[in-house]
Formats: C-alpha cells, structure tokens, sequence
C-alpha cells in the first residue's frame, strides 16, 4: 500500500530526523503535506526546516488549525503527546492518527524491503546500504534516520532518496518498539546492547522482529564467514577488512564503522551483487551527518559532532578519536530523563574507563522535549558520581557557559567532541565552540 496520492497528510513534529524523511516520501508520491514543529513555532532557523519548505512541506502553527476534516492522515511519533493541539483537533475531527512507522509499513507494504535495526549504527548502515544499492544500480527508495552525506546539498535534507524501483532500505526504530510494525523480506540487526531499555527486553524485542522478517537477517555476530576471520585495520581517516578474499576499504574512521560497512557488504550480497563492485561503491561512500562529522579545525583544535547517546556509541566515538589527537574534551547531552537513569550504571563504567586523566568532559542538562517525564534525575548525577571516579567530569547548566568552557580548555592537538541526540541545535552548538576557539 501506498499513500494514495493527492491526499492530505499532516505531520506533527515533522522536522524531528524520523518525521522528515517519511514526510518527503509522502509528498514524493503526490500528495499535499504540511507540518508543524515546535522549533518552526519558537522561529529557529534550522537547517532542516528549510530544506523541508524548499520540498514543499507547507508549515502551519501547531495549534490544531493544520488539520481538517479531509485530511486523510495525522502524523505522530511515540514522543507526541496525546493533549498536542495537534492531536485533539484529529480526534475531534475524526481524522486518523497514525504512528510514523505505522505511516511507513503502509508505504513497504508490497515492496522489496531491507530494514537495518540494531541498538547502534542503524542510521550508517541504512545509509551506507542505500548509497551502495544506487551505485549498483537498483535505484532504491531510502527512508533513513539520518542524513546521507552523498546526498545532502542546498536543497535537499538527504535522509530519503525516492528511487523508481521497488526495492527499499529503511531503518526500523527499536527506541519505542515500532520495529515490529514491520515485516521486511530482509533485515539487518546490527548489534544489541542495553539503551531504552534492560539487556534481557532488547534481546527479546530483537528475537521477536527476527521472526517476522521473511527471507533472511544479517546479523555479523552470527554470520559463521565472518566469526574469528573480521579484523580490520583502523586508522585515523579510514579502515579496512578482507571479507571472502576481497579487501573493503571504509573512507571513514573508527572500528565501528568497520562493523557498519561489513553489514551493508554482506546485506548487498545477499541481494545478489558480486563483492568486486560492492567494494567499488563503498569506496566513494561520504558518511552519515552528526557521525563523527567534522565541523572544522582552528589554531590546532578539532572540533567532531557524533549523534552518540548511549554507552556503546560514546565509546565508540570516543576511542575513534582519542589515538590521534592529544586529549579529548568530551560534551556530551542526554538525550531524555529516562534514557539516562536507565543507563547510568553503564554509563558510570564506560566513561570511567574510556576518559584518560588527561581528558575533560562537559555534561550538559538533559535534552527536554516537554511532556509528563520524571525529571528528578538531571546530568549533575553522572557528573558526581564520576568525579567519585577521580573522573574530570563537570556538569555545565547551559549551552553558553558550555561553549565558554570547551573552547577554552580545549588546546593546539586536541579534540572537541561534542556528542547528543535528538536535539536539534546540537550541531549548531558545535560550530559555536569552533567559532568561539581564539
């Protein structure tokens, strides 16, 4: 199934990364989309909202006045509270409100489906996978959580890219469990670790989805060709591994990248590619926005901005940069109160034993989003119990003071890195420690 075209559909909070790319695929296919959000209400200029405007999303003010009673859907996300204007003018009206993966298994209905999960590395493998698919030419549609660097300019967002094939690669949402709304012909589960929720659940949830995918999963931890043969080289700009005799060089940096690359790899294989031209493609790969993406370098000083939010990924961004740089100033944001609480044991172990003595880290407030969530728990916690650590870490209470104190303690050889998601000013926070660099 499709969205039938000409149709009306209104999302709410569409310049959320999820929201947007299902929002352009909608409108791709013909129809009429407008949106709110509260960062187009507040009059932020980000960059995403103006991409979307160029593609033709027409934004209104999330006051319930988008919705009327032809509109055919209403578009919401997990985070979207149930008394959003937005919202309370759908029920009156009697207008469907469907959730964004709801929206998107109507969309693959039919299709050839790829859908990459896993607790990290999801949006670079659906990217990376997609990017390979056009080199290969299947002309897929790509529905990603992230912005693909190859397909990012002026105009365009890049995290969709509307192929004319019948072959789609989209990234499946473990947060709020809506992977299961869907039942791909293939899938992708790049790894599994404690995130939104305990170790014992994820395992389960991931169990469960596996078993709803058709014809077959591509899990490297599994995959018997790969079991105590995958050792890639790593180096500071790129690294490199050799699967079934040919040699894969990834153009970007970080063992983990070597992981994401070796499941698109396999996943092209899968599909039918031969290796030799799968190696060729991912040769010109650019990268994900917001993964280890740099911002600029000034007097010396690098500054990186990663979506990194959890354990696993803080790690990984972390080592990826600390071997050539000489100390790592680390900023990072919470991405929600109970993401944190649910991680701080972890997160207490991994930064204690990734942060050498020589690195600082800066602990923002926890990114709120509004809503009913428990907030007796803020960033200040984690940086008390990691300076019982003999851990330099600080809690700095806003982004201001943070900018100052990054850029002044960070010094010639050194890395700033600053790390968060869901909020959207992030990677404007990072071109302001850069600029703020004297």
């Amino acid at each position: 199934m499709t969205a039938p075209a000409n149709k009306h559909y209104h999302f709410v909070g569409v310049a959320g990364v999820g929201m947007s790319a299902i929002a352009q695929v909608v409108l791709a296919q013909g129809n009429v989309v407008t949106g709110s959000d509260r960062d187009n209400d507040a009059g932020k200029d980000l960059e995403v909202i103006r991409k979307l405007k160029l593609a033709g999303v027409k934004f209104v003010p999330q006051d319930g006045n988008g919705v009327a009673g032809s509109t055919a859907g209403v578009v919401v996300s997990t985070a979207i509270e149930k008394d959003n204007p937005d919202m309370v003018a759908a029920q009156r009206l009697g207008v469907p409100v469907i959730h964004r993966a709801e929206m998107l298994a109507r969309l693959v209905d039919g299709k050839n489906c790829v859908a990459v999960t896993g607790t990290s590395g999801k949006s670079t493998v659906t990217g990376m996978t997609g990017w390979l698919l056009e080199c290969l030419g299947a002309d897929p549609v790509v529905v990603n959580g992230a912005p693909v660097l190859n397909w990012c300019n002026e105009q365009k967002v890049g995290n969709m890219r509307y192929g004319a094939s019948k072959l789609w690669v989209i990234e499946a949402d473990e947060s709020d469990k809506s992977l299961l709304k869907y039942h791909p012909d293939w899938a992708v589960i790049t790894n599994i670790s404690r995130d939104h929720f305990e170790l014992p659940e994820t395992v389960a949830l991931f169990k469960v989805f596996a078993g709803q995918v058709k014809r077959g999963v591509v899990n490297i931890a599994d995959e018997p060709e790969v079991a105590g043969l995958f050792k890639p080289q790593v180096s500071a700009a790129d690294s490199s591994f050799v699967y079934k005799g040919t040699e894969f060089v990834v153009p970007l940096p970080g063992r983990h990248n070597a992981d994401n690359a070796l499941c698109a790899v396999i996943m092209c294989e899968r599909l039918g590619f031969p290796l030799n031209r799968i190696r060729k493609a991912l040769s010109s790969f650019k990268g994900i926005q917001r993964r280890l993406e740099m911002v600029g370098e000034r007097r010396g000083i690098t500054v990186i901005d990663d979506y990194a939010h959890n354990p696993a990924k803080i790690r990984a961004a972390w080592l990826s940069v600390a071997p050539v740089h000489k100390s790592v100033i680390g900023l990072w944001r919470p991405h929600g109160y109970r993401p944190l609480v649910t991680m701080m044991d972890d997160l207490v172990s991994m930064f204690t034993e990734t942060c050498r003595p020589w690195d600082k880290l800066f602990l923002l407030p926890v990114y709120d989003a509004g809503g009913t969530a428990n907030r007796s728990v803020n960033s200040d916690e984690l940086a008390a119990r990691l300076k019982a650590r003999n851990i330099s870490a600080e809690y700095v209470p806003g982004m201001a003071q943070a900018v100052k104190a990054a850029s002044e303690t960070a010094g010639q050889g050194d890395v700033v890195l600053v790390m968060g998601a869901r909020d959207p000013g992030l990677s404007e926070f990072a071109r302001e420690i850069l600029n703020a660099i004297r």
